[in-house]
């Protein structure tokens, strides 16, 4: 065995992972909850030990040497046996786990249904700590589990990634959001009409997955007239009242807003397909047993959305 391997403790093994994950000192410090010139001085021990720079300046960035990255891979699995033999089989209690659980998620989904998987982690995982994060076109979400940064994503991609597990979650038809007093909220909307109303859509979250709206109309040949273009999904709604524009939303979506705002939830003359609503997890995590809890906390919580909705469609 190599004497420098003697060196070498957990704690700087997941510091080595952090930076090469984080690729700066500075949000390496804000992950570990250290102080940044701690970090530092773990860096410096880091390459006395392997002999290496490890991480070297390139601009504004820091990036990797060839041999940081020989080393990444053997962390990551290093560091996983580490955890899997102290957590047994068994281990996972709910009421008193104190595992953070990392969920990527479209902005959308956070205002009804994040909230509910919020809700039942505090009564059941009071101990226990729930990071939310957006789903970018430049964020790898495949690559994060991997690397047990992300749990599990929350999708509706036509064509999810075929490498990772995949779960339903609920199944949403697809409806027109406009202001309360829109001259086609009377009546039934036309195709010709839907197709030539100004819409305000939102930037894709995935520059690789295209969304089921745009893919559904460009297989029919069809485009419809994008005039306001917003970040995030639930900024969409404050812009329809006064405005003639529509929204293109799942259901669920459309009925928590229009209760909240001057707005009229209104059939899509479009066929559209369902809106169908997964969770992925890499098979890294398919038989952790907190992880398999989470799991079974966002399908009740995807369960119950679709309870109100489905009543208030009953009633109409």
């Amino acid at each position: 065995m190599n004497p420098s391997s003697h060196l070498l403790d957990t704690q700087m093994m997941l510091a080595l992972k952090t930076l090469l994950t984080e690729r700066s000192v500075t949000r390496t410090a804000v992950r570990l909850n250290q102080s940044q010139p701690a970090v530092s001085a773990t860096l410096r021990r880091l390459r006395t030990i392997f002999g290496d720079e490890l991480l070297v300046r390139s601009g504004n960035a820091m990036v990797p040497t060839a041999r940081a990255l020989e080393l990444e891979r053997s962390l990551w699995l290093v560091l996983e046996e580490i955890d899997r033999m102290f957590a047994g089989s068994d281990a996972f209690e709910p009421a008193t786990t104190p595992q953070t659980f990392n969920v990527g998620c479209p902005d959308y989904l956070t205002t009804v249904f994040v909230a509910g998987v919020a809700q039942v982690m505090r009564r059941e995982a009071p101990s226990a700590r729930l990071t939310v994060h957006p789903l970018g076109p430049d964020y790898d979400f495949e690559r994060a589990m991997a690397h047990g940064e992300m749990d599990v994503v929350i999708g509706n991609w036509p064509q999810p990634p075929e490498q990772l597990h995949m779960a339903p979650l609920l199944t949403d038809d697809i409806v027109c959001l406009m202001w309360r007093e829109h001259p086609l909220a009377q009546g039934a909307l036309t195709q010709a009409q839907y197709l030539a109303a100004p819409h305000v859509v939102p930037l894709p979250f995935s520059s690789t997955h295209r969304g089921v709206i745009d893919q559904h109309l460009a297989s029919l040949r069809l485009s419809r007239s994008a005039r306001v273009t917003v970040p995030f999904f639930s900024m969409a709604p404050h812009m329809l009242p006064g405005t003639d524009l529509i929204f293109t939303i799942s259901r669920h979506f459309a009925n928590h807003y229009a209760a909240m705002l001057p707005l009229a939830v209104v059939p899509c003359p479009i066929d559209y397909p369902p809106m169908r609503f997964y969770q992925l997890w890499h098979p890294r995590a398919h038989h952790a047993p907190a992880q398999r809890w989470l799991r079974q906390v966002l399908a009740e919580v995807a369960q119950r959305i679709l309870l109100p909705t489905r009543a208030l469609d009953e009633t109409c």
